[in-house]
């Protein structure tokens, strides 16, 4: 069970609202649309919960400060427990595919070892209303940047990417200028999101939240004389 799971749960009630795309770059149709992921006819991946919508407002704003013209790139926000079961099955696929192995073959260590590498990026499809995933509760969001010319920001690896590359601080340690532009670039991001109250996903430079519990579990941490619970469990 991940960590952040401990944190308890205390369900505010706020609604699920359109995040206003106007004010955003965005990618359509939606990379999971395409593949066919089941969202059905009432929201689209676009959707946040309405204070989550106001934070991210302001992490637009921080970036402008920094980098007019830039923008926030909203590659994933809220996931129905349905679509995230359908992306971590095609997450393994892919991995499956990568590796140049055929299902019906592999061995039971080999499935194993494949289920790891996906549970490193993705979080189960748990319908227990005490671990949902994170992006299932509306808290979550996928984003990156976008230069002036509308080009994005190059951040040295694809979200969603199964690789140590995907560790926020994974060029840290690296001093070619490749590797320091993408590190700064990844620094810029999670300065704009966390000045603006979200917290990072450790594993995933892309992955910020505000309010749910991984977010309050990096808040314990970094606070613990203060610590907070939950406000957004799983919105279905």
């Amino acid at each position: 069970m991940r960590p952040y799971y401990q944190v308890p749960i205390v369900e505010c009630g706020e609604p699920l609202v359109e995040i206003p795309l106007t004010l955003f770059a965005v990618e359509s149709p939606h990379p999971y649309q395409k593949l066919g992921a089941p969202y059905g006819e009432a929201r689209s991946p676009y959707f946040l919960r309405q204070s989550v919508v106001n934070n991210l407002i302001q992490a637009q704003s921080n970036l402008q400060l920094l980098r007019p013209n830039w923008l926030i790139q909203i590659f994933d926000a809220y996931r129905p427990v349905a679509v995230q079961k359908f992306m971590v099955n095609y997450a393994f696929a892919d991995a499956l595919r990568s590796a140049g192995l055929v299902e019906s073959e592999i061995t039971e260590t080999q499935r194993q070892a494949l289920w790891e590498e996906v549970y490193k990026i993705w979080a189960e499809p748990s319908l227990d209303e005490k671990t949902p995933p994170p992006h299932s509760t509306g808290a979550a969001v996928d984003v990156t940047l976008v230069d002036e010319t509308g080009k994005i920001v190059n951040m040295g690896s694809a979200i969603d990417e199964l690789s140590e590359r995907s560790h926020p601080d994974y060029f840290a340690d690296r001093s070619d200028p490749h590797a320091q532009q993408y590190l700064s670039h990844r620094q810029l991001l999670c300065s704009v999101m966390e000045k603006a109250g979200f917290r990072r996903n450790p594993r995933e430079w892309w992955h910020f939240s505000v309010g749910d519990q991984m977010w309050a579990w990096l808040y314990n941490q970094a606070k613990p004389e203060n610590p907070v619970v939950a406000c957004y469990g799983r919105f279905e």
